[in-house]
């Protein structure tokens, strides 16, 4: 294994994307519909990750064969698991989600599925399909919804992503996931021969399948998650850039029906992202925590006192402010965690505070000066499911601009990411107290002390990344770490035992995490320090030798 890490900015990175780098349409969906998988090869079979089955019709891995086995998996576990509510189906502004929202939709047809997809071929945020089904199944027992978003989420223009949420709304467990993607790569594996499908005007035709509105409804709710009022007493003006995804029939409404001054910076929609400022690799990314795919937004940052944006499928956020410009993931959790904890009422003492094993320890800090309990668990929105759910768990945030909360009455509001509430949340935050999130970190910080966080890639075999996923605390031998003793070495989750695919070593002012990336030849080395920018430099440099001697790999 070589050193440095693989951390090479694009040239063109924060800069608006040149044609040549646009996908190509027409062969995206022409590739969609007449490839084959070559089943011998492990990246064209279906792989359920963190959040669904991704990959692009260019590269094998997501075609009509894919969705096809996939969505009749979907049907078999329904039925296996009693679930016969109607299936909620919402798709984002990606290139292939509507190709693959039809495919979806003639095999659901096909199994006499009950589906409702929004009207007139529109769009639909991932939260905004999380509180539908919840929303349905409230005061149920027995016919309860579930639902599929088809969304890569902020990933490049020529991806598509396939997701199931089971009736608590949230991204699908691993027990969920392993059947339907071990399922659907039989079915593949078999010509797709066990696939029930009618035609496209057929299965539209179908009285099972309905057309009905899922951005009024929610929008209407938002004030029993969100303080709207504060928000408009104020007259703040927001400014609102949906980076082309699905979040802009919400934002717009939004401001219509809750006469809050919502500017839409940008209201273009083009699945080749072409308006897009290139990201930290030179690929397009809607990426709201990204610097360089935001290079837009934050030169609105003296227009507004605050701009926020949502990538395609609205689960994550960004937020920008006049006072710090755009703020990292990490920043923002702690601010929205410690406002939440001080100005909802009637949450319980007891709901817990969750975040992932990679985010940073201010969380910690903010939560245990407010006398609140943190539940930190792996990487994936998932393990916060259970939590939000039964209102357990207030706040579940991770460091890659993902999280959700409870209702103002406690109750749940969305199981996924909801990138619209974090967002309105900024506002509220500003229009309440007078200081914007930028200003309150500040204070945070004056007070809980400076955090130096970073996350890099380094290069990783195949094998290697399998032995980090695998490693145990014993093989890592070394007692200090950056000069400072070591107090843990973690391979499982403090908050709830699960393995968290990968090491973290913590000392009394710093930590580093190491985790395999699922897709490629890298493993992800997340840090922080409290002291100083040269020790989270040391911490660094230690981790990647430490982690490369217990995996076995070469300096």
């Amino acid at each position: 294994m070589a050193h440095p890490p693989s951390n090479a900015l694009s040239p063109m990175a924060g800069k608006p994307a040149p044609r040549s780098i646009l996908v190509d349409l027409a062969r995206l969906e022409r590739d969609y519909y007449q490839r084959k998988p070559d089943l011998s090869d492990p990246t064209q079979l279906v792989s359920f990750g963190t959040s669904g089955h991704r990959g692009s019709s260019l590269r094998g891995s997501f075609t009509e064969a894919h969705i096809a086995a996939i969505t009749q998996a979907i049907c078999e576990y329904r039925r296996a698991n009693g679930v016969d509510g109607p299936l909620h189906m919402g798709k984002d502004t990606h290139g292939l989600s509507e190709p693959a929202q039809r495919t979806a939709l003639e095999v659901l047809a096909a199994n006499d599925v009950e589906t409702i997809i929004q009207r007139n071929g529109g769009v639909t945020p991932t939260p905004v399909i999380s509180w539908a089904i919840l929303t349905y199944n409230r005061g149920r027992k027995a016919h309860l919804a579930d639902g599929i978003v088809i969304t890569p989420s902020h990933n490049p223009p020529e991806d598509g992503g396939f997701k199931y949420d089971p009736p608590n709304g949230g991204p699908a467990d691993v027990e969920a996931t392993r059947w339907i993607q071990d399922r659907a790569n039989e079915l593949l594996q078999a010509g797709n021969t066990g696939v029930k499908r009618v035609p496209f005007a057929a299965a539209f035709r179908k009285s099972t399948t309905h057309e009905q509105d899922f951005v009024l409804p929610y929008v209407r709710d938002l004030g029993n998650v969100v303080d709207l009022e504060v928000i408009r007493e104020s007259g703040l003006e927001l400014g609102v850039d949906p980076l082309g995804g699905a979040s802009k029939p919400v934002w717009e409404a939004i401001g219509a029906l809750h006469e809050i001054s919502v500017a839409v910076v940008n209201p273009a929609i083009d699945p080749t992202f072409s308006f897009m400022t290139v990201d930290h690799d030179g690929r397009i990314r809607t990426d709201p925590s990204s610097p360089y795919a935001m290079a837009r937004v934050v030169a609105l940052e003296d227009n507004f006192r605050v701009v926020v944006a949502n990538d395609a499928d609205a689960d994550r956020h960004g937020v920008v402010t006049r006072s710090a410009g755009l703020l990292n993931p990490n920043r923002y959790l702690t601010v929205a965690i410690h406002y939440l904890l001080a100005h909802r009422p009637r949450w319980p003492a007891h709901a817990v505070v969750g975040k992932t094993v990679v985010s940073s320890s201010m969380i910690d800090r903010a939560v245990d000066k407010l006398g609140r309990r943190l539940n930190e668990v792996p990487v994936g929105f998932k393990w916060f499911v259970p939590g939000l759910f039964d209102g357990s768990c207030c706040f579940g945030g991770e460091e890659s601009a993902g999280a959700s909360f409870l209702r103002r009455d406690a109750t749940v509001w969305a199981t996924d990411k909801d990138g619209i509430i974090m967002g309105l949340l900024a506002a509220e935050i500003t229009a309440a107290t007078g200081k914007d999130p930028g200003e309150h970190y500040q204070a945070l910080e004056a007070e809980l002390g400076t955090s130096y966080y970073t996350r890099i890639d380094a290069p990783a075999s195949a094998e290697e990344k399998k032995r980090l996923k695998t490693l145990s605390p014993e093989a890592v031998r070394e007692e200090t770490l950056a000069g400072e003793p070591i107090t843990a070495k973690l391979t499982r989750a403090p908050g709830n035992g699960a393995p968290i695919d990968g090491l973290k070593i913590v000392t009394a002012s710093g930590w580093f995490a190491a985790r395999p990336s699922g897709t490629e030849s890298v493993y992800k080395i997340y840090a922080e320090s409290f002291r100083s920018a040269s020790h989270l430099d040391a911490l660094l440099s230690e981790a990647q030798d430490l982690v490369d001697t217990a995996i076995g790999g070469s300096k």
